[in-house]
């Protein structure tokens, strides 16, 4: 249980973080694509706009040339890594934090989010990501055979595995990535029991995960990127767990 409330913090402070106003366009200078689309398409999703709304957005920022984007953990690659998961219309690109982000500050092993002054991670995180950049790993759409919702994560199953390194050097070869997209924070339900002998007993709290994030992240995502509906959605499961 202290690890899943400790999840549950550290998600809760991410949201908090990555809801947070992002410098503006003057501050991260002439784009080659919308940023100010990317973010608004991103915090759509994650604070559950309208759908049409926020697709609307998706398509601005996709048109432009960009891409949306998410921070984003890879518990199977380092769970104490940050990564950045841009979408756009050919594929997922997966990039290391720290290369947008220098120097790498972390907390408690963790990585910090980046202030105002790291404009080259706020332009990425818009979605306007130089070719010059990299990406640690490039999947298709057409090599996502599976995507699944569950209450903390979203498991992309691959028709090929693909190799993926994070800042500190973790290096795994998956053919399912279970990614966490920051943003969509769950809640702690107390439950006790009552003993009229003895007062309350048994007290204990039940993390419940963003379940309805997850699945308003997936439905966009098939919407938007999957017409065909090639991609199988098995059904989502909701409850304490993953």
């Amino acid at each position: 249980m202290s690890r899943l409330l400790t999840l549950i913090t550290v998600l809760s402070l991410w949201s908090v973080a990555a809801s947070a106003e992002p410098p503006s366009r003057d501050a991260i200078g002439p784009p080659s694509c919308d940023p100010d689309a990317g973010h608004r398409a991103r915090e759509h999703v994650v604070s559950g706009v309208d759908a049409r709304t926020a697709q609307a957005e998706w398509r601005r920022a996709l048109d432009a040339g960009g891409a949306v984007a998410w921070t984003a953990t890879l518990y199977d690659v380092d769970a104490r890594s940050d990564f950045l998961a841009a979408f756009d219309r050919q594929a997922i690109r997966i990039y290391r934090m720290g290369q947008f982000v220098s120097p790498l500050e972390t907390h408690l092993g963790v990585p910090e989010f980046p202030g105002p002054e790291q404009t080259e991670f706020w332009r990425a995180l818009g979605g306007c990501i130089s070719d010059s950049i990299v990406p640690e790993a490039v999947v298709p759409w057409s090599q996502v055979r599976e995507l699944k919702a569950g209450n903390w994560v979203l498991w992309f199953k691959l028709t090929d595995r693909v190799t993926i390194a994070s800042d500190r050097h973790k290096r795994h070869t998956l053919d399912e990535i279970k990614v966490n997209l920051h943003g969509g924070s769950g809640e702690v339900e107390y439950r006790w029991n009552w003993d009229p002998y003895r007062g309350v007993e048994n007290f204990r709290g039940i993390g419940y995960g963003p379940a309805p994030y997850q699945e308003r992240v997936r439905y966009t995502l098939v919407e938007l990127f999957d017409p065909a509906r090639r991609i199988r959605l098995p059904k989502q499961t909701r409850g304490a767990g993953w």
